[in-house]
């Protein structure tokens, strides 16, 4: 029975050309790429990106919007002054609310 036999560097040498080779023949073999593929392939990419800024520009939109919203109801409410009278009877309010809550 032959004993195991250490690979030498030919054979190393030889073994990496046949891989080498096997790998370039497997892409020798591979059909190519159909133009008509990779231009429905661009525009439905060019589709996705549309679609995709659509929507964050809407975001941006509805934000700006909130905001807006936001700030005119913070003018409203700061833009008629109250008088003592008001602020006591909207203190009490809270007050009677709470106490309302806690029974």
């Amino acid at each position: 029975m032959a004993g195991y036999r250490e690979p030498g560097f030919q054979d190393r040498i030889a073994v990496a050309a046949k891989a080498r080779d096997n790998a370039l023949n497997r892409l020798k073999s591979k059909p190519p790429v159909d133009p008509d593929v990779v231009a429905q392939r661009a525009a439905k990419a060019q589709e996705r990106e549309a679609a995709q800024a659509a929507r964050a520009a809407a975001r941006a939109e509805a934000l700006q919007q909130a905001k807006a919203e936001k700030l005119a109801k913070l003018a409203a409410k700061a833009a008629p002054p109250k008088t003592e009278a008001e602020n006591k009877a909207a203190r009490d309010a809270r007050y009677a609310a709470r106490k309302a809550r806690k029974k």
